[in-house]
């Protein structure tokens, strides 16, 4: 039998893609890596292996979102190479070619939520999560735990699988009351059937690779072991960097890799990280290194001394987060079952989401149903303002995975009532047993 190839390599820097010339998210971020890449002689390992991005199909992207008026309006083809190159990713370790793989494509995916209409937080559609549903629906994974290590809370992947018991969804980031996007609070914990499976822990400005591994020894990984998932998605941001711009940490080219080595993730897909050159090319030879199962301990920034230490503030701060979410953890069978007695048969929650890119203001009303037999439904009132869009609206059911026929009928029937009272512009069903998003 032929060995397996440690580690594939998916590249896709989007040359035709950028919010603008001079914006922080833009393609030098992967070329200052590959040119870092070629030059340590790492495509000649007999261990990294290189793969080409695919193209995803707009059914692949409707598996996940709901675009207002619809997804091809508002995407690039770049962002289905971007999607296409994390599904390749995939296939590659699925197909056990290799046995992890690293997706470092752009544009980024994990602020994009399930109802699409526009672009926030540098994204538009969800990358991950795009290939989460990839993988259960060609290879039929069930159980998935994602790890956001963005410094940025990775609310939109949060938002796609909150009713979801299946897909354990890890991120820790710099404290919401201090960054964008101002969520990923530890009350965040999933809607009742799925309680406890969203884990969110957010972290003081000034947090080192010191507390980062506290975090990640005492609590991460234990609770990735009681979860014991199928696969494991790293969601790769790189932004905590020391000398990232757009935030206050102060994590290492070496915390990173000793991150990447400890959570063996099967595949990492790049998010943000805007130190382009202090900071990238580091940071993602660390990771490819240690993903590949090679030594990273000479990596390490020219300016290392300008890493400021964590302060013992700080340090209090992480024990008492790493203590609050141990006990959290160990009480989700207890506090699930509450959640769900107090919910009744509806579970209902009205949010309003800014579209920074756009200057959309969305208000959004969800409706989930509890049901004995099977995951439910929900339904999804979207009505948003601004930007050059006008007004756009949408009401949409989403029919779980494996739902009973009386949830499906329900779903089906939501839709056909609100299209009657004609209150919103669009209306649509999203239907996972039948991998189709319909018009009605």
């Amino acid at each position: 039998m032929m060995d397996i190839q440690k580690l594939g390599l998916v590249f896709f820097p989007a040359f035709d893609w950028a919010i603008s010339k001079t914006h922080p998210e833009r393609e030098e971020r992967l070329l200052y890596t590959r040119d870092q890449i070629i030059e340590e002689g790492l495509f000649d390992m007999p261990s990294i292996r290189e793969y080409k991005p695919k193209i995803a199909t707009y059914q692949d992207l409707e598996r996940v979102h709901i675009g207002v008026p619809d997804l091809r309006s508002l995407i690039t083809e770049a962002h289905l190479v971007s999607a296409g190159g994390a599904m390749a990713a995939a296939d590659a370790v699925m197909k056990r070619e290799v046995a992890r793989a690293f997706a470092l494509v752009r544009p980024p995916g994990h602020h994009a939520m399930r109802v699409v209409h526009g672009t926030r937080g540098f994204c538009t559609i969800n990358i991950e999560a795009i290939m989460v549903e990839y993988l259960r629906k060609t290879y039929g994974i069930r159980k998935v735990a994602i790890v956001d290590t963005d410094v940025h809370h990775g609310d939109g992947t949060q938002d796609i699988f909150y009713h979801d018991a299946d897909t354990l969804f890890i991120s820790f980031h710099q404290d919401g009351r201090t960054l964008y996007p101002g969520t990923g609070f530890v009350n965040e914990m999933g809607s009742p059937m799925a309680h406890g499976t969203t884990i969110n822990i957010p972290l003081p400005p000034g947090t080192t690779d010191h507390g980062l591994h506290e975090v990640l020894d005492h609590l991460i990984m234990p609770i990735l072991a009681d979860f014991k998932p199928e696969i494991i998605i790293n969601s790769a941001g790189q932004d905590n960097h020391y000398s990232d711009p757009l935030a206050n940490m102060a994590i290492t080219a070496q915390g990173y890799a000793r991150l990447a080595d400890k959570l063996k993730a099967d595949i990492a897909v790049l998010e943000g990280g805007y130190s382009i050159e202090r900071a990238l090319p580091y940071v993602n030879v660390g990771i490819i290194l240690a993903m590949a199962g090679l030594d990273y301990r000479k990596v390490i920034e020219p300016d290392i001394d300008q890493c400021p230490s964590e302060p013992s503030s700080v340090t209090q701060a992480i024990k008492k987060i790493i203590a609050e979410g141990q006990e959290r953890w160990s009480m989700r069978e207890k506090l699930r079952r509450e959640a769900v007695a107090n919910a009744g048969e509806f579970w209902k929650r009205t949010r309003n989401i800014y579209y920074d890119a756009h200057g959309i203001d969305e208000r959004q009303i969800e409706k989930v149903r509890l049901c004995p037999k099977c995951a439910g439904y929900l339904t999804i009132g979207t009505e948003a303002h601004g930007g050059n869009f006008g007004y756009k609206s949408a009401f949409a059911a989403v029919i779980s995975r494996g739902a009973c026929s009386h949830c499906r009928n329900m779903a089906v029937d939501a839709v056909y009532k609100a299209k009657k009272q004609g209150k919103y512009q669009y209306y649509l069903v999203q239907n996972k047993n039948e991998d189709v998003l319909e018009r009605m």
